[in-house]
């Protein structure tokens, strides 16, 4: 091999490795995402390490979640994400004033608390889509199992 085919192995294998390690959303739009960074934490209660690879798995893994659900049950999560998206429908439904990514946990956590108690079975269920989502994205990737003592799944012999 000359100097100029092992540049070129080179460049292709780096190529290669950046292609096989992006991931590709499938039902997540970019904004879905930010908002998704500002719930997660909250949400999530402490559990979701600092870091922004922490924050990409449980994004990555919220998306796998939603991909994976019927088509009518996705329409639901992108209307859903829609209401949290637009500012004037965030506003209202929410009570969340400023941008997701400038709101602080504590406006978050309240936002929350008021779908999860809410006597608008709507908002409940909202409430339990987030949840279920969110607990699932990340306690169901294997970076969250040492925090709960949990092993893994049981290794075949």
């Amino acid at each position: 091999m000359n100097r100029r085919q092992w540049i070129g192995s080179g460049v292709a294998a780096a190529a290669l490795l950046v292609v096989a390690g992006a991931y590709r959303f499938r039902a997540l739009s970019e904004s879905d995402r930010d908002i998704l960074a500002a719930i997660g934490p909250v949400m999530l209660a402490g559990s979701l390490p600092q870091g922004d690879d922490a924050m990409r798995a449980f994004v990555e893994g919220f998306d796998k979640a939603v991909a994976g659900l019927t088509p009518s049950v996705q329409a639901e999560i992108a209307q859903l994400f829609t209401i949290l998206r637009v500012p004037p429908l965030r506003m209202l439904a929410t009570g969340v004033m400023r941008p997701w990514h400038l709101a602080d946990g504590e406006e978050i956590a309240r936002f929350l608390n008021r779908w999860r108690y809410s006597n608008i079975i709507q908002l409940r269920s909202a409430y339990d889509a987030l949840h279920q989502l969110s607990h699932g994205a990340w306690y169901g990737n294997p970076r969250s199992w040492p925090q709960t003592g949990y092993p893994g799944p049981p290794k075949l012999s």
